[in-house]
């Protein structure tokens, strides 16, 4: 039987998962991506593949699978990757409450423990002790610095599947099981796989526009490699975070907890702030974000946001150098009526996956074995 083929368009996490989940059901697959290298949300986020933040149930799940193909491939690859795990910390009352309620809501399906003050300092010499509660340690998060994984994933991915990669090539049309770019180059296939990202302008437009979609932009900031090789442990985050994620929606005590941040920190709030930190093999800390929503965003970043991360930060954490390396800011889609991703089928033989929002890391590898499994071909 001849092998079958298939079209991946992007090079992002959602289109490498894609052409993954592809290969690994016998396909032949071509990557089309319009850059000459990733350099989208993919590249411009913490590197935190994040069960923790994570619902029980399918989301949670699929987040752990993504977990053991993301260790897988590290493995293989020889990219660099850390189980260091996270840390959420508490320096007010309420947030320990939360922090509390979560443990008693997940300690039996998962790997938390919960710590005082001088248990959160032993593990972690990046935390501020003046203030400090305790927090809630989670086993389940590994760290990867995206950059440097990203960029060696399609030569694993050639190496072990055979994936052929097209750089430098945008897709603009897609008819009859067939990309076209410009007028004189096309390439057919048996299933075509749209995996846009932000780029939803360009290909099925129409589609798009009937969907609960917009774009987010987030700053974030890398400082200096710490001296003497010096590690902060888990990721860490501060307070902030328990309004973020949807698994946290689950401590009751959660509602009191924003009303305190809207009164007292509505500047954070109204910018979508929440602050954490990874550190990736060389000992830089990355640090961030911001969360503004909107289909066209100011390409300049502010500089208040970032004074209101560090300020925050300094509140939370030690480090041994502040010293800012780069800053920058990333777009990516978001579905605005609470749903976590697309799955959806504009024409026989095509499928566009997309809006998983900031969880690309975390979910892609899993949910695009699911959409590969659903398909109809």
């Amino acid at each position: 039987m001849e092998q079958r083929t298939a079209i991946v368009i992007g090079a992002g996490i959602v289109g490498l998962a894609t052409a993954r989940a592809l290969s690994n059901k016998g396909f032949k697959v071509k990557v089309f991506e319009r850059s000459h290298k990733a350099v989208g949300a993919t590249i411009r986020n913490f590197g935190m593949i994040w069960p923790i933040g994570q619902p029980s149930g399918k989301l949670y799940e699929r987040a752990l699978q993504s977990r053991s193909i993301w260790k897988q491939i590290c493995t293989e690859a020889n990219i660099w990757h850390s189980e260091a795990g996270s840390i959420h910390v508490a320096h007010h009352p309420d947030e320990m409450q939360v922090l509390h309620e979560l443990y008693d809501c997940y300690n039996k399906e998962r790997t938390i423990t919960l710590f005082n003050k001088d248990q959160v300092t032993d593990f972690s010499p990046a935390v501020e002790s003046n203030n400090l509660l305790g927090g809630l340690y989670s086993k389940d998060e590994l760290l990867v610095d995206a950059r440097h994984a990203i960029e060696l994933m399609p030569t694993y991915l050639n190496e072990k599947y055979g994936v052929e990669f097209y750089w430098g090539k945008c897709i603009t049309y897609i008819a009859d099981n067939t990309v076209y770019i410009g007028n004189d180059e096309e390439h057919e296939a048996d299933v075509i796989f749209v995996c846009s990202g932000a780029d939803f302008e360009t290909l099925y437009p129409e589609v798009y526009l009937k969907l609960p979609i917009t774009k987010c932009k987030l700053q974030m900031m890398r400082l200096q490699s710490q001296p003497d090789e010096w590690r902060i442990g888990p990721a860490l985050c501060g307070g902030l975070s328990l309004i973020h994620y949807k698994s946290f929606a689950a401590a009751p005590s959660l509602e009191k907890l924003k009303d305190r941040y809207n009164e007292e920190m509505s500047e954070y709030i109204n910018r979508g702030i929440h602050v954490m930190v990874a550190q990736n093999e060389v000992g830089e800390l990355t640090i961030g974000d911001s969360h503004e929503y909107g289909l066209t965003h100011d390409p300049f970043d502010k500089a208040e946001i970032n004074d209101l991360i560090l300020s925050y930060l300094k509140k939370i954490a030690r480090f041994k150098n502040w010293t800012i390396k780069e800053s920058w800011n990333g777009i990516y889609p978001k579905l605005t009526n609470g749903d976590t991703e697309i799955f959806i089928s504009p024409e026989p033989g095509v499928y566009i996956i997309n809006g998983l929002g900031g969880a690309g890391m975390t979910l892609s590898f899993g949910f695009a074995e699911e959409c590969v499994e659903q398909m109809k071909i």
